[in-house]
C-alpha cells in the first residue's frame, strides 16, 4: 500500500489543512471532535453532539459552514415545534387557484438541529427521510434537498428536564455520535481571555468550497480498505450481536457507516489507505448510539469494552 498523500494538489491540502486549523481556532482544545466533525462532513453522514449546554456545539456547527462555505439554517427545537416549521407548507394561493410549496429552514446544505431532543418524537421523525434520502415530501410531492445535505443535531443530557429520548430509528441516521466534554484549564483560560466567540465566528473566511468538498469525498471512496481490515471490521459487528448486555447489535448499515467514515478519518490523516487505528478511532462514535442495551447497561461503556476484546488479525 502506497504512503502516498491522497490528495495530489499540495495547495488544495493546504486548504483541508487550513479548514482544520480555523475551526480548531474557535473550539480551543478539542482537535479530535474537530477531525470528527470533518470527517462526518467528508463521509456525507450526519453529526449528533450530545452535551450539556455551553460547551461549544453550536459554535461547531457555525464554524463548519463557515470554514466549507456551506449556507446554513438553524431551528431551535422546542416542545411546540410542529414538522411543518422544520419542513415546510403548502399555501393555496387563490391568485392561480394552486398551492405552492413554501419550503422550510431544512431547504440547506448545513442544517443545525438545535436541541433536537427537546422536540417531541413525530418532530424529530420529520427530519429521518431527509436524513436517509436527501429529500422531503410534503402532500405527496417530493422535493429534493440541497446537496451536500449534513445534519448537526445537538442533544442534552437526557436527565435534563423537558427532553425526549430520540427514537432508535433516528439515532441510526446519525454517523457518528460525539461529546465534546468541558475544556481543559488552558483552553478554558485561553476562551477566558480571548475574544467573544460570536466576534471570531463572524470574521471567519472559508477554506474550502462545495467543489473541495465534493473531491474529498470521492477521494474517500477510493481509500483503501484490506480483506484483513475487512474481516476485523466484521468480527466488531458480529461481537456486538452475540454480547449478553446487547439486545440488538449492529445492522449492515451501520458497518457501512462505520467504513465510511474510517475511508475518511484516514483521508484527513493524510493517508489513501485505513488502517486498524483508524477503525478503532470510529468505532465507538460509530457503534455506541446504535446499540441497544439491556436494562442497565450503558452504550458507550460496551462499545469499549467491545473494542478492547476484539483483536485486529
Amino acid at each position: 500500500m502506497s504512503a502516498t498523500n491522497p490528495i495530489r494538489d499540495d495547495t488544495f491540502k493546504r486548504r483541508l489543512d487550513a479548514g482544520l486549523e480555523q475551526v480548531n481556532s474557535v473550539l480551543l482544545g478539542k482537535p479530535r471532535q474537530v477531525k470528527l466533525a470533518f470527517t462526518c462532513l467528508i463521509a456525507r453522514g450526519h453529526l449528533l453532539l450530545e452535551d450539556v449546554p455551553g460547551v461549544g456545539k453550536t459554535t461547531l456547527a457555525h464554524a463548519l459552514a463557515a470554514t466549507f462555505d456551506l449556507d446554513f439554517q438553524r431551528i431551535q427545537f422546542t416542545s411546540d415545534l410542529l414538522p411543518s416549521d422544520i419542513i415546510g407548507v403548502s399555501v393555496y394561493e387563490r391568485e392561480g387557484g394552486t398551492f405552492r410549496f413554501h419550503p422550510g429552514p431544512i431547504f440547506t446544505r448545513l442544517l443545525l438541529a438545535d436541541e433536537i431532543n427537546r422536540a417531541s418524537p413525530k418532530t424529530q421523525s420529520a427530519l429521518l427521510e431527509a436524513m436517509a434520502e436527501g429529500q422531503a415530501t410534503v402532500d405527496g410531492v417530493t422535493h429534493a434537498l440541497p446537496q451536500p445535505f449534513f445534519v448537526v443535531a445537538t442533544q442534552n443530557p437526557l436527565d435534563l428536564a423537558g427532553t425526549f429520548p430520540l427514537p432508535d430509528s433516528q439515532l441510526d441516521r446519525f454517523m457518528l455520535r460525539v461529546s465534546l466534554d468541558y475544556p481543559d484549564a488552558a483552553a478554558e483560560r485561553a476562551l477566558l481571555s480571548g475574544a467573544d466567540r460570536r466576534d471570531i465566528l463572524a470574521q471567519l473566511q472559508p477554506k474550502l468550497d462545495g467543489a473541495a468538498l465534493d473531491m474529498l469525498h470521492t477521494q474517500s471512496l477510493a481509500t483503501t480498505v484490506s480483506p484483513a481490515l475487512l474481516d476485523y471490521l466484521q468480527a466488531l459487528l458480529a461481537a456486538t450481536r452475540r454480547h449478553p448486555d446487547i439486545r440488538v447489535g449492529l445492522s449492515p448499515r451501520a458497518g457501512l457507516s462505520l467504513l465510511a467514515a474510517s475511508r475518511a478519518w484516514a483521508l484527513a490523516s493524510g493517508r489513501d489507505y485505513v488502517l486498524p487505528e483508524d477503525i478503532q478511532a470510529l468505532f465507538v462514535p460509530a457503534a455506541s448510539h446504535r446499540l441497544i442495551p439491556g436494562k442497565g447497561a450503558h452504550r458507550e461503556a460496551i462499545a469499549r469494552a467491545i473494542l478492547a476484546e476484539v483483536a485486529v488479525g
